[in-house]
């Protein structure tokens, strides 16, 4: 006995595809305003990169 994977309709996958790229977007927006929020909070760079460290957030080493 076989078993077969439901598949979906193109549209389907690119329904699922945008909800993923929006999600993402809006994960990086939560971060960015997360990190600023912690940056004007923080005593100092290292401080800073402490508080962001326990987010899970990333410290940018330079700006580009």
């Amino acid at each position: 006995m076989t078993w077969e994977r439901p598949t979906r309709t193109v549209q389907e996958q690119n329904h699922f595809a945008h909800a993923r790229a929006a999600e993402k977007l809006r994960q990086a927006a939560d971060s960015d305003k997360a990190a600023r929020i912690v940056a004007k909070q923080a005593v100092d760079a290292q401080d800073c990169q402490r508080l962001l460290s326990m987010l899970g957030l990333d410290y940018p080493d330079e700006k580009s």
